[in-house]
């Protein structure tokens, strides 16, 4: 995010609260600014600190401005500052190169934040539901963050969507309105809700602790939280910080607890970088693959035919790599206990493959309009390998097998399904989109759009599409076994069958829950 001529990036950001521990002089503010710039330059972080404008006179009612047995009268009025005071303080924290955010608390107040050029405007978790307030907030160009302590998810939800369709940039902050707060009640789950709540909004944590506590900011930290506030401020003569106000050495502390805590953590959002130390060290573990019996060139490595067994050799093929997705064959002859390596096998990688089929079967039956269960599995027949699919080849998506069975069945354009008959069961297909040529015994017939043809038991049917073409098929029981092919070279084929669970998922870029092949069916 860039603001003015600062950058904080990726950076996490750390927000100092001043509120009124400037003690109403323009010295100790000064003071405090400096102290802060001495312990943050040793981290790597954004800084920010963070101001409260207030005017007495707007936010207070006439009648109570002299009520100094109020606390918060009293407490505003002893630390009042001018609007030039204000800018004063404003214009050394820009100097020290901190992030400048001021929380307003009346609308005079959100125009002088304009006026000063702050970078952030920060909301109090009190004045989050302040719509008045609100309303002359998202008027101004600033970003905003938010805090949320004490109020209700049905009115964080309101607040959201308010910013959301004014296209506001903000962020939301865990927060706790407990001062200080006490360690069994700071609610960090809540950093997660948050998140999970609200998607893409950036959400931090404000805290109240004690400060000497460095525990809750390494869990915040953990929650995915790289925005964090904390009560500041520097102790002098007649000056004693509150019970949630942080010294320098306090700040300097936390800063520490949460890079130690971020190092931990590492990155986020995408897999982290494998060192080779434990890159080697984990395939120094892996069994290696070795041919259980003598093998000619040209033989497919299955289960059957192999071992896997420690010392794996280098350039050895690993148990890790026999997925139902890759086929292994032998690029020359091995001997029985021989290792499988990359340099006497080939290889064939078909996930991609399958993933692209999966995603162009869901294209047609969307141009069909025909919907189909995605949690469904997803049959694919590749009678001839699956190099050949775009030839010859079909997906089945089995709705029901009872007594009565209802397939699905999707042709691809240009494919062909090879000849075929069943003894056990009869079929009935309704052309629910495009259209296909159907081989009944050897006669081949044009079949479009919604016509219905049946197939009796003992019947050789084969059909090809050219545009590509959705069937219906109900039939009676299907039973695994029951599909003689006229071509005896496709029975032989014992991997002609590849199912994916959960298609829709796939098919839409996300892994699917599980994928299983189902050869010799």
């Amino acid at each position: 995010m860039e603001i003015g001529m600062k950058s904080i990036e990726s950076r996490p950001l750390f927000i100092f609260e001043m509120a009124n521990n400037h003690m109403g002089r323009v010295d100790h503010a000064l003071a405090i600014v400096d102290a802060l710039h001495k312990v943050v330059r040793d981290f790597p972080f954004a800084f920010a600190v963070k101001l409260q404008y207030r005017s007495i006179e707007d936010g207070i009612h006439p009648a109570y401005r002299d009520r100094f047995d109020l606390k918060f009268v009293k407490r505003f009025s002893e630390t009042r500052l001018s609007w030039e005071q204000y800018q004063q303080i404003k214009e050394a924290i820009d100097a020290h190169g901190f992030i400048s955010i001021c929380t307003p608390w009346d609308e005079v107040s959100v125009d002088r934040i304009v006026e000063h050029g702050y970078d952030f405007l920060k909301v109090p978790s009190c004045y989050l539901t302040d719509w008045p307030l609100l309303e002359k907030i998202v008027r101004t160009d600033l970003p905003i963050i938010a805090s949320t302590a004490g109020v209700q998810l049905r009115d964080i939800d309101r607040v959201v969507s308010f910013f959301r369709h004014r296209q506001k940039k903000f962020s939301l902050m865990h927060c706790v309105g407990q001062y200080p707060t006490p360690d069994d009640n700071l609610q960090l789950n809540q950093i997660e809700l948050l998140r999970n709540r609200y998607g893409n909004v950036e959400v931090g944590y404000s805290t109240h602790e004690r400060p000497g506590n460095v525990e809750a900011v390494k869990i915040a930290v953990g929650m995915g939280a790289r925005m964090f506030e904390k009560h500041v401020g520097l102790e002098a003569p007649g000056i004693q910080l509150n019970a949630y106000s942080a010294n320098p050495e306090q700040v300097r502390n936390w800063l520490e607890a949460a890079s130690q805590s971020l190092a931990m953590c590492g990155v986020a959002g995408e897999r982290y970088a494998f060192g080779a130390l434990e890159v080697s060290t984990l395939k120094d573990l892996q069994r290696g693959v070795f041919v259980r019996q003598d093998l000619p060139a040209g033989a497919r490595l299955t289960g059957e035919n192999t071992f896997y067994a420690m010392p794996a050799a280098p350039g050895q093929i690993r148990a890790n790599d026999m997925s139902k997705y890759v086929d292994f064959t032998t690029a020359e002859p091995l001997a029985q206990s021989a290792p499988a390596l990359t340099s006497n096998t080939r290889s064939f990688d078909r996930q991609e493959y399958v993933f692209q089929i999966v995603s162009d079967v869901r294209e047609l039956l969307q141009q069909a309009k025909v919907v189909v269960p995605g949690e469904l599995d997803l049959e694919i027949s590749h009678h001839y390998g699956i190099g050949r699919f775009r030839e010859y080849g079909s997906t089945t998506i089995t709705v029901v097998n009872r007594e009565y069975c209802k397939r699905v069945i999707v042709m691809l354009p240009g494919q062909t399904h090879p000849e075929q008959f069943h003894k056990l069961k009869d079929e009935t297909y309704h052309i629910l989109h495009g259209n296909i040529c159907l081989k009944l015994d050897g006669v081949a017939r044009p079949v479009k759009a919604n016509e219905v043809v049946v197939i009796p038991r003992g019947v050789k049917h084969a059909f090809t599409t050219t545009g590509g073409a959705v069937i219906e098929e109900v039939s009676s029981h299907y039973s695994q076994g029951d599909s003689y092919y006229v071509d005896s070279s496709i029975e032989a084929n014992t991997a002609r069958k590849t199912l994916v669970t959960y298609w829709m998922d796939w098919a839409m870029g996300r892994p699917a829950a599980s994928q299983t092949s189902a050869a010799g069916q």
